[in-house]
């Protein structure tokens, strides 16, 4: 897993997540439902699964990645940096491990944000965190 340095040499990991005893599908449908209790639309759905399977004809556990926007928090973001769009939306991935287990992972704000240190991110990247920290925790 690669890492990035934060503003201050510091090591940011890049996602932030848990895996819990909950089947998958039922573990996408409640990282969906505490998303919108957050604030956080879902723009794109990408059924790495299907993809996968429609494209080069492998399997593959079930995987979604959720493109989630909360979006005063990204205008905030565009409003600092531009560029920010180039992350945009925020990436909230479930997949399956099998055995009843599946993981749920978000990208973490602050290692984006470190990508930008010249800008005002700080204040929205940590509410962001904070908010799929909070996402993550109630699955």
């Amino acid at each position: 897993m690669c890492m990035e340095q934060g503003a201050k040499g510091q090591t940011v990991e890049p996602g932030i997540g848990r895996t819990v005893m909950m089947s998958f599908g039922a573990a996408l449908e409640k990282a969906e439902l505490e998303l919108q209790k957050e604030g956080f639309g879902i723009l794109t759905r990408i059924d790495v699964r299907d993809t996968l399977k429609k494209k080069l004809g492998v399997e593959q556990a079930p995987f979604v990645i959720l493109g989630a926007c909360n979006p005063p928090l990204a205008h905030r973001a565009l409003q600092a940096a531009p560029e920010v769009g180039l992350l945009l939306p925020c990436n909230v991935v479930v997949r399956d491990l099998g055995q009843g287990k599946t993981r749920v992972e978000a990208i973490n704000p602050h290692a984006m944000m470190s990508l930008f240190p010249e800008a005002a991110l700080h204040d929205v990247a940590h509410e962001i965190a904070d908010r799929l920290m909070r996402v993550i925790a109630k699955i």
